[in-house]
């Protein structure tokens, strides 16, 4: 069968984007055009013949404009086949056009929503009831009718139609899907609008989102897996996701993990920090006064274990730091940060033997909180939780033992509870001046990720302070750390064996604290 000549098109669009020039292209290629209200206007203004939609089916706009295209001579026109003699039969019967082109986007229900100040009146009224409706008809039909539905899909569109008369049905097969996707997107926005304003809803009945493919990544966490990234168009949040690259090469699924650990790690503290991720968890961290001190702090944190790894800071990157950085020896994979000064960006693209090859990621402004929900795919389902990003309250905290921490202890105590959270469990944190001495994660035995920690120390031990994301079950692990030099701990408590565990501190003199409240991170 041939392609269906493309004689007739409806367009009525929001986005007016590059309207004109692509209209002017059909019409010269002999299409006739059909149109609405605002984007008639608009199509007229542009000196382009366009015959209005009410004069086309008898019935003017009505109800403020709701209602528009809703009529069989619209739909009759888009849905029937013509490979069908009773669907050609009705189409004489009743007088309706043929039409192979619409070209249609949605109010902007999204953006109006995103406003501060919207009513729900206002949001009520941008929801688009003919526009999805025509796209689904078009998509639903495309052996027969090509549907446009956004600006970036007008020039291949017109190219063909120029040079053929005609769009094929490859193309019209692509179009109905990116149709179906945008209709998709935009009845969930929808839904969470309503959901978002449902006092009584704490769990949706169905866990739906909406994120838009960014780039096909080189491969996934082994090179045998295929992988791509995506993006939320919504979040505003500073992310790794949306932030813009300066620099380096194409980022790997493992780089994107790593960065969005490391800016989740330094982003909540009030202090230039800067952070050290390898293998998505923190082999240093620390703060500073100036983000220089920072990472340095930070890099001499676990050496070792810094070479290759990605970077995290809450304050713009600096001559200071990218002169640190540039240090014979060192090699970073990639950097994220706010922003990052002309005098930092120059000298790590010009200095490093890797100057090439680093990504540089400017995040912007930290000020918008994350997302307060994630998201966790499994297999056949999914896991949905409140986010563990918000600070704990310290009222709550209590000192258990007969000895209190210093004011000295303290300070990095909060340190190591922070940083704990951001360390696979089963964790364990040893910290002294506000930098990670040594980190244990991801172990089966918790005195065996404290194991870690006291031989990632050394001799650096002695008066430092230890964080455990969950409570100590027994007193082995606190044994081992005081042995080797470590003079304070926070926990969460909730053993059964706390008395022990409390006895035991107790015995060597050294205070602990109980935050009430575990940070496990599976």
């Amino acid at each position: 069968m041939e392609e269906p000549r493309v004689k007739n098109a409806i367009i009525s669009v929001s986005d007016k984007l590059g309207l004109a020039d692509f209209a002017k292209g059909l019409a010269a290629a002999g299409v006739r055009l059909y149109s609405t209200g605002g984007t008639r206007r608009h199509l007229e203004s542009s000196g382009i013949p366009v015959t209005d939609i009410s004069a086309y089916t008898g019935f003017p706009e009505m109800m403020d404009g709701r209602l528009k295209t809703l009529h069989p001579k619209v739909h009759g026109g888009i849905l029937n086949r013509r490979d069908n003699p009773k669907d050609i039969e009705a189409l004489e019967k009743y007088g309706i056009e043929t039409f192979e082109l619409i070209v249609v986007n949605l109010y902007p229900f999204e953006q109006t929503v995103a406003r501060a100040d919207v009513t729900d009146a206002e949001a009520i009224e941008n929801i688009d009831i003919g526009g999805p409706t025509m796209i689904r008809a078009a998509a639903k039909n495309h052996q027969f009718c090509a549907v446009v539905t956004s600006p970036d899909q007008y020039a291949p569109v017109l190219e063909q139609i120029q040079k053929t008369g005609c769009t094929t049905l490859s193309m019209r097969r692509s179009l109905a899907q990116a149709a179906f996707s945008k209709t998709a997107a935009y009845d969930l926005a929808i839904s969470h609008y309503f959901a978002e304003r449902s006092a009584d809803i704490e769990f949706p009945q169905k866990l739906t989102t909406s994120i838009d493919l960014k780039t096909v990544l080189r491969y996934g966490e082994n090179p045998h897996q295929k992988s791509a990234l995506y993006i939320d168009p919504k979040s505003k949040t500073a992310s790794a996701v949306n932030a813009r690259v300066l620099n380096g090469k194409a980022l790997s699924y493992n780089n994107l993990l790593d960065l969005d650990n490391a800016l989740s790690l330094v982003r909540s503290f009030q202090e230039p920090a800067a952070a050290v991720l390898k293998h998505n968890n923190p082999c240093g961290a620390a703060l500073g006064q100036t983000p220089v001190e920072a990472i340095r702090k930070a890099m001499e944190g676990d050496p070792l274990s810094a070479f290759g790894s990605i970077l995290g800071f809450n304050r713009a990157v600096d001559k200071d730091s990218a002169e640190y950085l540039s240090t014979p020896g060192l090699f970073v994979e990639a950097i994220i940060a706010p922003e990052f000064t002309p005098e930092a960006v120059e000298i790590l693209t010009t200095k490093p033997k890797w100057k090439a090859n680093v990504r540089l990621l400017e995040c912007g402004s930290l000020a918008v909180p994350p997302a307060p929900w994630q998201i966790r795919p499994l297999e056949g389902g999914a896991l949905l939780q409140e986010a563990d990003n918000l600070p704990d309250p310290e009222e709550d905290w209590t000192v258990v033992t007969d000895t209190r921490p210093t004011e000295e202890q303290m300070r990095d105590l909060r340190f190591a509870w922070h940083v704990v959270r951001f360390v696979k469990s089963n964790a364990i944190v040893i910290s002294k001046d506000q930098m990670i001495l040594g980190a244990g994660a991801g172990q089966m035995s918790r005195v065996d990720s404290v194991k870690i920690a006291v031989e990632k120390s050394g001799d650096r031990i002695t008066g430092s302070v230890l964080a455990s994301d969950a409570f100590f079950p027994f007193p082995d692990g606190l044994q081992t750390a005081a042995e080797a030099g470590v003079t304070a701990f926070i926990q969460p408590g909730g053993s059964r064996n706390d008395a022990v565990v409390i006895e035991a501190c107790n015995k060597f003199g050294l205070p602990m604290v109980f935050t009430g409240r575990r940070h496990f991170k599976h």
